[in-house]
């Protein structure tokens, strides 16, 4: 099954246009194609939030000792390796590393299943993350591969509308599995979808592999690990595990700031860099990166903390996070379709760009405005109104940097896209946490009832954030039982001052989200809109967008069908 098609790299198809791998394959094979890279970005979609809802079980089975960790450790390894993925596809390319995330993450999976304590489970998991980081960039740089920019809007926002997808159906399928299969089979689920994908990716998918030198940049590599692994650990360890200011989290961020200098220099004198700085000469590639990075941090914010809300603040009952996000991420998948065929039609980026943040900025304005007495359907049309805005930019900003470089280099700009998401993500988390936590104790201080102040510590105060009831500590409901009637209407005074304050201190976590998209609508003004390429010849634009600042020029390469 394999044939090899020689790219010309004479003199005379110096202009030529690059060999397309949708001219090299039949229709049949692309559909096959197509369907093998979704079912991989499925895999490491579902798998957050169907594990997610199984936790409790697993605390309950292996005990609940360094519980983040779990988390922890598959974000770092996620993370850590999508910029290396990323280049080392460009090199050598994107089978091999698509193949080689699936059995990772297929390993990761089996073994996860089998932990008998809670220290093999984080080791697992970090061997899954390993794997998950290959399968969105490499997924998407094999869509740029494929398809010309003018025509790649339509298909990733298809595989982001999974992703939307995979978040509302992930809670409700592992519920259902850890209540009739166990724990363990929310990791053994994915071994025959994985199995079904990995033959299908590795029958269909062409490997590419170029006829030149390479310099792989073990050195970089190392430094990237080096700063970004500190960072990570702080912001997830940061004012949860360790106080902010504690000597713990203060020696991660300097070791992560003196580590990324040194990444920098190691990088400016690299052949071929990870990550190059030079990258953020080109204007719109720097732009994109940060419109990305206030994206994500937005969003997350909405993500994690509207069930929150629903749950904890105005007390209603909820079977899981999927089900009281199911409403934003209707509207984030219907806005990425949607989006992505208009990006195709039109080719025009920036205005759909501008109109997501707005759209996205008034979402989370009307999101900081609910309180206690928000009925269902002001929180439903909230939640829509934020999703549509957020979708149509998740995959643009892929396609937007994707054009503005040569094809030797999407994998590299794909994946870079991809980790600053994720940072800002990380960071996004940890900034919209510690102001939740602070804004919540400052203000229920303030309106608890004078009577149980004596009763409740500083410490509890967080923790009665997080009970719908309002809870409390042994002593407290004691002495709440010796004061019969009295008792019960300091219980309920209790109980009013814990939600009005948590609803306080999400809206504060919203009208920041609000400002970073507001933000990013003002940074979009400065994109550089350039035409979406019709074909894979790299216009004037994109051909000088290398890493060396050379102009691109064809290479002699074999594709193995």
């Amino acid at each position: 099954m394999a044939e090899s098609l020689p790219i010309s790299a004479s003199p005379a198809a110096t202009e030529a246009e690059p060999l397309s791998l949708r001219d090299t394959v039949s229709r049949k094979r692309l559909i096959l194609i197509i369907i093998g890279l979704m079912l991989g970005m499925l895999l490491g979609a579902l798998d957050q939030t169907v594990v997610g809802t199984a936790m409790p079980r697993v605390i309950a089975d292996l005990g609940g000792q360094n519980i983040s960790w779990v988390y922890t450790s598959y974000l770092l390894a996620s993370t850590v390796s999508v910029p290396i993925y990323g280049k080392l596809s460009d090199i050598y390319g994107r089978r091999i590393f698509f193949l080689l995330g699936m059995v990772l993450f297929l390993l990761g999976s089996a073994l996860s299943g089998s932990s008998q304590d809670m220290t093999q489970l984080i080791i697992y998991r970090g061997i899954q993350g390993l794997g998950a980081g290959a399968l969105m960039p490499i997924a998407q740089a094999i869509i740029g591969d494929i398809f010309p920019p003018i025509e790649r809007g339509k298909w990733q926002g298809l595989f982001i509308a999974v992703f939307g997808l995979a978040t509302i159906i992930g809670p409700l399928l592992g519920g259902w599995i850890t209540d009739n299969w166990g724990w363990r089979w929310t990791f053994y689920v994915n071994m025959p979808v994985g199995a079904f994908a990995l033959i299908v990716a590795g029958l269909t998918i062409p490997g590419m592999i170029q006829r030149r030198a390479h310099r792989i940049d073990f050195l970089g590599s190392a430094a990237l690990i080096g700063w970004s692994v500190p960072l990570l650990l702080a912001l997830s360890l940061g004012g949860d595990q360790y106080a902010w200011n504690s000597w713990q989290i203060i020696s991660l961020f300097a070791t992560a700031a003196v580590v990324l200098v040194l990444f920098i220099i190691i990088e400016l004198r690299a052949a071929e860099p990870i990550i190059s700085p030079r990258l953020f000469k080109n204007d719109i590639f720097s732009i994109s990166m940060l419109t990305t990075f206030l994206l994500s941090a937005g969003m997350f914010g909405a993500i994690l903390y509207l069930p929150y809300f629903v749950q904890d603040a105005q007390g209603q009952s909820a079977t899981n996070s999927g089900v009281v996000l199911t409403p934003m991420m209707l509207g984030f998948m219907a806005s990425s379709l949607i989006g992505g065929q208009l990006l195709s039609r039109t080719g025009r980026y920036k205005i759909l760009a501008l109109v997501g943040f707005a759209v996205a900025t008034v979402g989370m304005l009307l999101l900081s405005r609910m309180t206690l007495a928000t009925t269902n359907g002001e929180l439903v049309r909230n939640m829509i109104i934020t999703g549509l805005g957020i979708g149509v930019m998740m995959s643009l900003f892929t396609i937007v940097v994707q054009n503005a470089f040569p094809l030797r280099q999407i994998g590299e700009v794909t994946a870079t896209l991809s980790f600053f998401r994720s940072m800002g993500g990380t960071i996004g988390l940890a900034v919209l946490g510690s102001v939740l936590t602070n804004t919540f104790t400052s203000d229920v201080q303030a309106k608890i009832p004078a009577p149980l102040k004596p009763f409740v510590s500083a410490g509890q105060l967080t923790q009665l954030g997080q009970k719908s009831q309002g809870g409390g500590s042994a002593s407290l409901q004691a002495h709440l039982a010796q004061l019969g009637p009295q008792g019960l209407e300091l219980m309920r005074q209790l109980e009013l001052a814990v939600k009005s304050s948590f609803a306080s201190a999400i809206s504060e976590v919203f009208i920041i989200g609000a400002a970073m998209m507001a933000l990013a609508f003002v940074v979009t003004f400065f994109l550089r809109e350039i035409p979406l390429r019709k074909s894979h010849k790299p216009s004037a634009d994109a051909a000088a967008q290398t890493t060396d600042g050379a102009i691109e020029q064809p290479v002699i390469a074999d594709i193995a069908l």
